[in-house]
């Protein structure tokens, strides 16, 4: 809390959420404003978890040797429609883990939330709000809302997504190479930032 305090913002967003005129992520991105500080996310969403996706040892040649760093993949959320994937590389795990949460706070996204199965119509918030489709290198998937009870039926990193956003209940269909852990986290993510910019995101 004291480091929000002793905060000065630098960014035309971070100032306005600074002075109260941007209360919440949804509100930041209808201003197309980007999120280039982890410090609007502490303020905007104050209740956010992290977890390790996956621990890569990485190794480089230098004129001294081989030397060794580790790249992790963080995902963020909480699990109430907010959710954020980074990545951090860095000589020792932990700082590599501080640099992927700083990096997923900036690239959270607000997710739009629903009951989009035509099979269940119970109105409530458990599952994406429509079919949405997400790329990221050679990665694909689509996201298909399910009816309540059924789970997220998704790979291990996907539904790790998913489950961190607030969805109980979607199917998804995985193409590409879905054993880059970074890869497939990223192209969930940008599956549901179109729950925001489909119709029924927009009228509901």
């Amino acid at each position: 809390m004291a480091d929000r305090d002793e905060w000065v913002p630098r960014t035309q967003l971070g100032k306005l959420v600074r002075s109260g005129e941007v209360t919440s992520i949804e509100q930041a991105q209808a201003m197309g404003l980007p999120i280039l500080e982890p410090q609007i996310v502490e303020a905007l969403v104050p209740d956010l978890k992290d977890e390790v996706l996956e621990v890569k040892p990485v190794q480089r040649t230098a004129d001294s040797g081989r030397r060794t760093s580790f790249m992790v993949t963080v995902v963020i959320g909480d699990r109430r429609g907010h959710v954020g994937v980074g990545i951090g590389k860095a000589k020792e795990v932990r700082p590599a883990i501080e640099r992927g949460i700083r990096e997923a706070k900036r690239n959270i996204t607000y997710v739009k939330r629903g009951c989009g199965s035509w099979e269940c119509r119970c109105g409530s918030e458990h599952s994406v709000n429509t079919r949405v489709y997400g790329r990221y290198s050679s990665v694909k998937i689509e996201i298909v809302p399910a009816p309540k009870g059924t789970g997220v039926v998704a790979g291990k990193t996907a539904k790790k997504v998913l489950e961190f956003a607030g969805i109980k209940d979607a199917w998804s269909r995985t193409f590409g190479n879905t054993g880059t852990v970074f890869n497939f986290a990223n192209a969930t993510l940008n599956a549901l930032r179109e729950t925001c910019k489909s119709k029924k995101g927009r009228e509901s």
